[in-house]
């Protein structure tokens, strides 16, 4: 049977058919798995050491609201595009170029693609951390040991989703459930063995660290990164069997997650004092649990790590082969990266994908913090296509595209996605002068590959709106470049 019959059989069935390869469609429980395996990730198991150095329990509680709030309001857009908007493919991508034009739909699949290379990097780097406990030589995941077991471990995971993304979601389900059990675990212990007045103490942040606005700003970045995949659903729409499924799965993994993200963070305040937990080591989640019941604490945390971070890796190596496919498919990116295997999996992507995470953990071995530098950078790259995709859902609203005549809907969808665009360009003022220079360093040059998917189709390089988008991201990378070569940022 050729492949063209095959996906004429898939379609007569409902199924999701690929570019001519036949694609079995997945539940909503699945899509749902998605998103928790790729919010659950490194991120948690930073979070004590990263909000205590930070800030106390009172601005803990005032970044979670806001993060909490500003993120369910996105997870809400990207529930109502995927109803209005069901043609629209790869989420965070499609939505910015159905709003916004083609090169800055190509940016922020570039930029989303970029971030899930960069956060893939943080794995590697946590779990080498994880390991130095026990192998020296791996020290704090930037060391030239963890970088040869890290790469290793690329390569393999490369093989094993290049067998297939069906085989590879089945494991990222049962991977989910294995990893959020000692995350859990963790909260309870802790609040079984919270001392309240450490917890007391704790109210207040380090006074060094500025007014209270200052301490939740300075945990913006920390609360992006954990949250990063609540659109997990929607880059891998192509796949659902209902596009109803992308929106509810965006919105039960977010809320099944964001409850544990802050109960992880309060009671870590009542088990060390702050300058204690600032002091951790990553993972610093192992220290905490380690301080409130044991050396075995710490171990049971490490497995727990090891068995999260991998999982999260799985789902963000598919996610991100997934966006650079579909924008080589709507012609944004060169044909080259539309090239699939047997298994439908879009394997020329894929391997650029483990490309780039290979250059980046080059990277951290120059870095003065590699798991910090990895988690920083990885927000920062994802504050673009975030913001796009907001304004994508308000612009909807206000130009009342697909909205019928009297729909009761308006209102709401208005104030959903106003919140969404205001949280959005809040983050990209949070994250400060130093990271998004180094974004635009990254953003700048991924231009070579507009011009090349431009050139294949004979077109006009560039529209004069567009060489004003390029004009500002070639400053801001030349800015960028001269700021590290001074020694004004650093890595």
């Amino acid at each position: 049977m050729t492949r063209t019959s095959d996906a004429d059989g898939a379609a007569a069935r409902g199924d999701v058919v690929g570019p001519g390869v036949r694609a079995t469609p997945v539940t909503v429980v699945t899509l749902a798995t998605m998103v928790v395996g790729s919010m659950v990730g490194a991120g948690v198991f930073s979070l004590p050491q990263r909000f205590a150095e930070e800030t106390g329990v009172v601005g803990a509680l005032i970044a979670w609201t806001v993060a909490g709030t500003g993120m369910l309001m996105l997870a809400f857009v990207f529930q109502n595009l995927a109803v209005r908007k069901p043609h629209l493919d790869a989420g965070v991508y499609a939505y910015a170029k159905a709003g916004f034009g083609e090169y800055l739909g190509f940016f922020s699949a570039f930029g989303y693609w970029a971030s899930a290379c960069v956060g893939n990097v943080t794995y590697w780097v946590l779990i080498m951390s994880t390991a130095g406990a026990l192998v020296p030589a791996l020290g704090d995941g930037g060391t030239p040991a963890a970088f040869v077991a890290s790469t290793v471990g690329l390569w393999v995971f490369f093989w094993l989703v290049r067998r297939g993304v069906r085989t590879a979601t089945s494991v990222n389900r049962v991977v989910t459930i294995a990893k959020v059990v000692p995350i859990v675990v963790f909260v309870l212990l802790c609040a079984f063995a919270l001392d309240v007045d450490v917890l007391v103490a704790n109210l207040r942040g380090i006074d060094s660290a500025g007014s209270l606005f200052e301490q939740v700003r300075g945990t913006m970045l920390v609360t992006v990164f954990v949250f990063l995949g609540v659109e997990g659903a929607s880059v891998y729409s192509r796949h659902a069997r209902r596009r109803q499924d992308v929106g509810r799965a965006t919105v039960l993994g977010f809320l099944s997650v964001f409850a544990v993200f802050a109960s992880v963070t309060i009671v870590s305040y009542g088990i060390l004092p702050m300058s204690e937990l600032a002091g951790l080591p990553q993972p610093s989640m192992a220290g905490v649990l380690e301080a409130a019941v044991g050396g075995w604490g710490r171990a049971f945390v490490s497995v727990g790590l090891v068995v999260s971070v991998l999982g999260a890796y799985l789902a963000w190596t598919l996610m991100a082969a997934e966006v650079l496919f579909v924008a080589a498919t709507d012609r944004d990116m060169p044909r080259f990266l539309t090239g699939v295997n047997a298994a439908d999996v879009p394997v020329h992507a894929l391997l650029m994908t483990a490309v780039l995470a290979q250059v980046f953990l080059v990277v951290t071995l120059f870095s003065e913090s590699a798991f910090d530098f990895a988690l920083n950078l990885t927000s920062s790259l994802a504050l673009v296509p975030y913001l796009l995709a907001a304004a994508y859902g308000l612009k909807l609203v206000l130009t009342r595209d697909s909205y019928p005549a009297g729909s009761p809907t308006v209102r709401r969808d208005l104030v959903v996605g106003a919140l969404a665009t205001v949280y959005t360009a809040f983050l990209l003022y949070a994250a400060g002068p130093t990271y998004l220079l180094v974004s635009f360093v990254v953003y700048a040059p991924a231009t070579i590959l507009f011009v090349m998917a431009r050139r294949e189709q004979g077109r006009r390089l560039f529209s004069a709106r567009e060489v004003v988008i390029l004009v500002v991201s070639l400053a801001g990378a030349v800015v960028g470049v001269v700021a590290l070569v001074a020694g004004w940022i650093h890595l």
